[in-house]
């Protein structure tokens, strides 16, 4: 089950040099934040105060908006001059606006546009600064020990665990954390473990916590049990990409002979009189989100599987421009025109081997990874067709790749079998390599192209993209990473 990243994010919003639409004083302007709903539709969110006689206000009503990384949310700022107390904006005056999205705002923490005026030129400039939501992300982290227990004791056959619980506001006690059971010891020494502090004691630090019953019991032997407790910050995806880390994005393209004669109808390579198949619509599904978060816009485009120019050898990493030097596509565009570009200059052939352009990645996250901060990570995003062929050494590009600060997404597109797929997936077991040595965390997720085919075209995207967050945030935390500028701590 994909778990979705949704965090609630604050927006403040300032405006200067407003036109003025009122005779003899200023005007009175409003901001409204309006969503995009599909179709050209828009629908409001939320709108700040009017501020009376202004060209340059600060508004102080904040609005708050749900944050979902795997989509495109688009977004439309409104400013009207308000001369009456109708909430309907229809008969006030528009002053101006703009349109982004909120990956846009997300991760550049500040934008200022121009707003704009139908056919008319720049009437003032809006600014706006994003916050994630005032939330308590401190963590409990606790070693717990024990001495001399009794086979006596409440931990009945020496096989002690502890069970922690908070008290609700009712008088109830909830269980908040169990630890696991350490067999046949009577000098137990628990794994740490963190838990929220919200969910330890809702947030609370004189709250009272019991430890579970048989913790109190007597024993014939003295014994203590010994605690350390401590306080830590605990990252959100937002902490990360608002505190200055950047998401690079790289396609690898499955070109192997499989796909057929990108000439036919029936290739999966072939262009539609509309210029699109499924490999470009995977590219553009994926492409469009991912985007806002890479500042240059730079994107590597490679192609595995295929014969290339000049002398028609094999390749499975070459990039889409030929120049191994700068294998960069200008946004995403710049990826579908270099594939239009290559398809009738290459060859299709095979085999379908992945561990060539998941290593080609895993070089350069590598580098990033002996970094001392959370500023870089990786998404490869692979579109094939078929069956790999080397799947022992795409085991092991994984399992090292899964200590890296990188994510691979697989969409397999055509008709299939996809169990290889699935497998490097490891949603049914942890994936291991061929000697046996498991994957640090989980960083794959395969989708099949054609459950979509008649889902909205966001909902591939919001498919592969909704681990993301939660992939990127594990590795930083498993490197004990705090974000390149980290929010202000909770007072």
């Amino acid at each position: 089950m994909a778990a979705h990243c949704v965090s609630k994010v604050e927006l403040s919003i300032s405006c200067s040099n407003l036109l003025d639409k009122d005779v003899g004083s200023k005007s009175d302007p409003l901001c409204v934040l309006l969503q995009s709903v599909g179709d050209d539709k828009w629908s409001e969110v939320e709108r700040t105060e009017r501020v009376k006689n202004c060209q340059d206000p600060e508004f102080s009503t904040k609005l708050h908006i749900d944050y979902h990384f795997e989509k495109v949310q688009k977004l439309k700022f409104g400013v009207y001059d308000i001369d009456n107390k109708s909430v309907d904006l229809k008969d006030d005056d528009f002053l101006g606006g703009f349109e982004c999205t909120l990956g846009q705002i997300v991760s550049s923490r500040k934008i200022t546009r121009p707003l704009q005026l139908k056919a008319a030129k720049p009437a003032g400039k809006g600014t706006i600064t994003v916050s994630e939501e005032v939330k308590d992300n401190r963590a409990v982290v606790m070693e717990v020990e024990a001495k001399n227990l009794d086979k006596k004791d409440m931990f009945g056959k020496s096989d002690p665990f502890l069970e922690f619980f908070k008290q609700e506001e009712d008088g109830k006690w909830q269980l908040v954390h169990r630890t696991e059971v350490i067999k046949n010891n009577l000098n137990p020494s628990w794994k740490k473990f963190m838990v929220s502090l919200h969910t330890f004691c809702s947030g609370d630090l004189n709250k009272p916590i019991k430890v579970s019953k048989g913790f109190y019991a007597q024993s014939d032997n003295n014994f203590y049990l010994h605690t350390v407790f401590q306080l830590e910050a605990q990252y959100s995806f937002l902490d990360y990409v608002m505190g200055g880390c950047q998401i690079n994005f790289t396609v690898g393209i499955d070109f192997t002979g499989s796909n057929g004669d990108p000439r036919s109808p029936d290739s999966l390579h072939y262009l539609s009189p509309n210029g699109v198949n499924q490999y470009l619509s995977a590219i553009w599904s994926v492409g469009q989100v991912v985007q806002d978060y890479d500042t240059d816009k730079l994107f590597p485009a490679f192609g595995f599987g295929a014969q290339v120019p000049p002398n028609f050898q094999v390749s499975h990493e070459f990039p889409l421009n030929f120049n191994p030097n700068s294998p960069y596509c200008q946004g995403v565009q710049g990826i579908v025109d270099a594939y239009r570009m290559v398809l009738p200059q290459i060859r299709l052939y095979g085999p379908t081997n992945f561990s060539p352009i998941i290593n080609h990645v895993a070089r350069i996250a590598s580098g990033a990874a002996q970094q001392p901060n959370a500023a870089q990570y990786f998404v490869l995003l692979i579109i094939t067709d078929g069956e790999i062929t080397d799947l022992d050494q795409t085991r092991q590009s994984i399992v090292n790749s899964s200590k890296l600060p990188m994510s691979i997404i697989i969409v397999g597109v055509g008709e299939a079998d996809f169990k290889a797929m699935e497998f490097l997936d490891g949603d049914n077991g942890v994936l291991k390599s061929v000697t046996g040595e498991p994957v640090a965390r989980d960083i794959v997720q395969f989708v099949p192209f054609k459950q979509f085919a008649s889902a909205p075209k966001e909902a591939l995207a919001q498919s592969v993209l909704a681990e993301v967050p939660n992939q990127l945030v594990s590795y930083f935390k498993m490197r004990n990473m705090a974000p390149v500028n980290p929010p202000s701590p909770v007072k």
